[in-house]
């Protein structure tokens, strides 16, 4: 390779396409034109032999080449970021500004009141702007777009490298029941289980979740009466019919109605659930946003620890 055609532009406007797969926002990101954006890209395809990057309907999508490159190259600019560039530490307790945060119905139920508790003390000028996280890849829409500055729930089924993620929070599924139903007197056994109507909770809309699948794979099924986006909905549902439903633990827990319920280990096998933190790559050095995610880390590792829940820490 001819060393004498690369300039750091280039690589700087490689890392930006590969974390906004757009070439319009990659130019607003490094602060040039869309023209020149498209000129760099130009001048790393010839140089590297390979188109790097191939327009579809989701925009662009890197090829094996890019993928291999990416992590090297976000690495190396971050290492001369670091040796050339004296960031100011971001100091908390004197900003004034407004984070947007991605989350879901749990973690906001978990760890919202901990966060804003916290803030008050800490931070008195920083607030907080959380849009609804529905669907399992939502965050990397908000995130790919700007909208958010992090997010927190399940895995995105596909973050392809540009979405960088810790785990935060960890529950496991419980089986939930009224407490007066007959079918609980004597424990909850597979059989007992699946002769009673089922409420699904599928932020997505699906009819089809992890009991179903660890069903399918001893061939059995169970009946579905009610199908709900939210779990917060589900231990009143539960306490006021003779349906069941499998549920995180801290949902039902807390519940309103969680006197009304009796709970029991599933009767199969299930995963337990983890709940990450994610960021864009794009903002991963950046010390305002370094320093929001240490803090979501830290009030979470708190409030599980008050509640007797499971936090997970790097």
């Amino acid at each position: 390779m001819d060393f004498h055609g690369i300039d750091l532009n280039l690589l700087v406007a490689f890392d930006a396409l590969m974390g906004e797969r757009n070439v319009t926002r990659a130019a607003n990101q490094v602060g040039v034109s869309q023209p020149a954006m498209s000129a760099a890209l130009s001048r790393l395809r010839t140089l590297l032999g390979d188109p790097l990057f191939l327009r579809s309907a989701d925009g662009l999508l890197p090829t094996q080449r890019a993928r291999d490159l990416a992590e090297p190259i976000a690495q190396a600019l971050r290492q001369i970021e670091a040796a050339m560039v004296e960031k100011p530490a971001f100091d908390a307790a004197s900003a004034t500004l407004t984070f947007n945060l991605g989350l879901p119905d749990y973690p906001s139920f978990v760890l919202l009141p901990t966060l804003l508790q916290a803030l008050q003390t800490q931070a008195p000028g920083i607030s907080l702007n959380v849009h609804a996280v529905n669907g399992r890849d939502d965050a990397v829409e908000l995130l790919d777009a700007g909208a958010i500055d992090a997010a927190i729930g399940v895995p995105p089924s596909n973050a392809d490298g540009r979405i960088k993620a810790r785990p935060l929070l960890r529950d496991e599924f419980v089986t939930v029941l009224a407490h007066d139903h007959p079918a609980g007197r004597h424990g909850m056994d597979l059989d007992i289980y699946l002769s009673l109507q089922h409420v699904l909770v599928s932020p997505e809309g699906h009819l089809y979740g992890a009991v179903d699948h660890a069903l399918a794979q001893q061939g059995r099924r169970r009946r579905l009466a009610l199908t709900l986006p939210h779990m917060f909905a589900v231990p009143a549902v539960i306490a006021q019919t003779g349906m069941t439903a499998t549920i995180l633990k801290r949902v039902a827990l807390h519940a309103q109605a969680s006197h009304q319920l009796a709970l029991f280990p599933p009767p199969l096998a299930l995963p337990e659930i983890v709940f990450d933190l994610m960021w864009h790559r794009r903002s991963d050095t950046h010390p305002a946003q370094s320093w929001l995610r240490e803090f979501i880390a830290t009030q979470a590792a708190i409030s599980c620890a008050e509640n007797g829940t499971h936090a997970s820490r790097r």
